[in-house]
């Protein structure tokens, strides 16, 4: 038979059947079984966009027979924000403010990949300052303790464990109160920044950071006395969704999945970046290519992450009052920032500076605000080890004051290829472990 696409070319087919899927309502797909004598047997539903356990706004179009699932395809695009193309219409610095919402459970890999990014095209990935970096890698940390919380206690509420779900963001929350007060936010920070990051640790930030690593290394060991050997959790997660390293390396996924199959690929270890290579920490890995692999992986890199950010809090002790931002002023935006009268961050001195002493020095503030630097023409790619797996952003300059294109490489889009292998021929109920122990954010697939 021949079928037509409106979004793609003719293909031929000689068995089986085909549906050409394009927008339409169901009941066309519902009308052809009928016409093919099937429809008592299979049935075609859609679990989402709406769905609480798609993660987001994940449609699963899943052909069932009984309880069987025969089929199963992705819809996505119901979270599409235009991010990238946003990005070409503000400066470089503004771009970070947009693509540190993408995939927002993770924001700072996002900012992350970005600035690296702009950074290896303007040539001073050498100039940034020790203790910007030391910063931005305990930042990452936290971000993926955050992220695999999440990923853990979703899962958990999924099926059914709903003290997993409430400890896991119980201590989220922690992580996300040290984020405020480095930042000044709880998601989307925009605090890393081409040159560095936005300002200094607050005072009393590194014994609160201290405070909950000394908490967490009481508070994991629940999560493996819960999950870890328990009958019921291991009987929903053992053998389900099964993917091994040849289907891995076929889809190009990485992350955890991958590591699930016992390839100990992460970036942070293979190519390393922001001094990775200097921190002592382990990858992990698991050998059974399935979701209880993945989420044991996940709880042990809480672990690893615990080890680097201890790491990191002790070598900012030593980097008191250290910069953390380059020092050609014509790329570093003003970044000693305090609390003025009016309650926003208004470094006094800075103003009275450029309001009161120096002409040269308002004018070359109104351009680097208003305009921005100008980054040589040219294009990079600079891949990170997000916590679902190799994140990286593609960006290109033409020479101007802001990005001719940014594309970014999210590995939650690419990892989403496996719900089909991963969910066909199991049971409905297996769905749904075999999407969470993917862990995709939609907010990244869709962009």
């Amino acid at each position: 038979m021949t079928t037509d696409d409106m979004y793609a070319g003719t293909g031929e087919t000689t068995e089986g059947r085909v549906f050409t899927v394009t927008g339409q309502d169901w009941d066309q797909i519902v009308a052809g079984l009928a016409d093919s004598g099937e429809a008592e047997e299979r049935v075609v539903v859609n679990m989402g966009p709406q769905h609480p356990s798609t993660h987001g706004v994940l449609r699963l179009i899943l052909e069932l027979e009984g309880e069987t699932v025969t089929e199963a395809r992705c819809g996505i695009g119901y979270l599409h924000t235009g991010i990238e193309k946003s990005m070409e219409y503000r400066s470089w610095t503004q771009g970070v403010t947009f693509c540190t919402r993408m995939d927002y459970l993770s924001p700072f890999y996002n900012e992350m990949t970005y600035v690296l990014g702009v950074e290896r095209l303007l040539d001073i990935e050498e100039d940034i300052p020790e203790k910007a970096q030391v910063m931005r890698v305990l930042l990452m940390e936290l971000n993926r303790i955050s992220s695999h919380l999440v990923c853990i206690a979703t899962g958990g509420m999924e099926i059914g464990a709903l003290t997993v779900m409430t400890i896991g963001f119980r201590e989220r929350e922690l992580v996300l109160d040290l984020f405020e007060l480095i930042t000044g936010l709880r998601m989307n920070h925009a605090f890393i920044r081409p040159g560095g990051v936005a300002q200094d640790l607050p005072p009393g930030a590194l014994d609160e950071i201290r405070d909950f690593i000394a908490l967490m290394k009481k508070r994991l060991p629940e999560y493996a006395a819960l999950c870890n050997a328990n009958p019921i959790f291991k009987a929903r997660l053992d053998g389900v969704g099964h993917l091994d390293l040849a289907g891995c390396l076929a889809l190009g996924l990485s992350g955890p999945v991958l590591r699930s199959a016992g390839y100990p690929w992460d970036l942070r270890k293979t190519q390393p970046y922001s001094g990775y290579e200097t921190y002592d920490f382990d990858v992990q890995t698991w050998d059974t290519c399935d979701a209880y692999g993945r989420f044991r992986i996940r709880l042990a890199e809480m672990w690893e992450s615990l080890k680097i950010v201890e790491q990191a809090a002790d070598r900012l002790a030593r980097l008191e009052g250290a910069p953390v931002m380059v020092a050609d002023k014509k790329i570093a935006w003003p970044s000693q920032l305090a609390v003025g009268g009016d309650g926003m961050g208004n470094s006094l001195d800075h103003i009275r500076h450029i309001m009161g002493e120096s002409m040269e020095a308002l004018i070359h503030h109104f351009k680097l605000v208003t305009e921005g630097f100008r980054v040589p023409a040219g294009q990079a790619y600079v891949p990170i080890e997000s916590p679902r797996g190799e994140l990286g952003a593609h960006v290109v300059s033409d020479g101007g004051t802001r990005p001719f294109r940014a594309h970014f490489r999210d590995p939650s889009f690419t990892n989403l290829q496996a719900t089909s292998v991963m969910s066909e021929g199991g049971m409905v109920a297996d769905v749904i472990v075999a999407i969470a122990s993917i862990d995709p954010v939609m907010g990244g697939v869709d962009r």
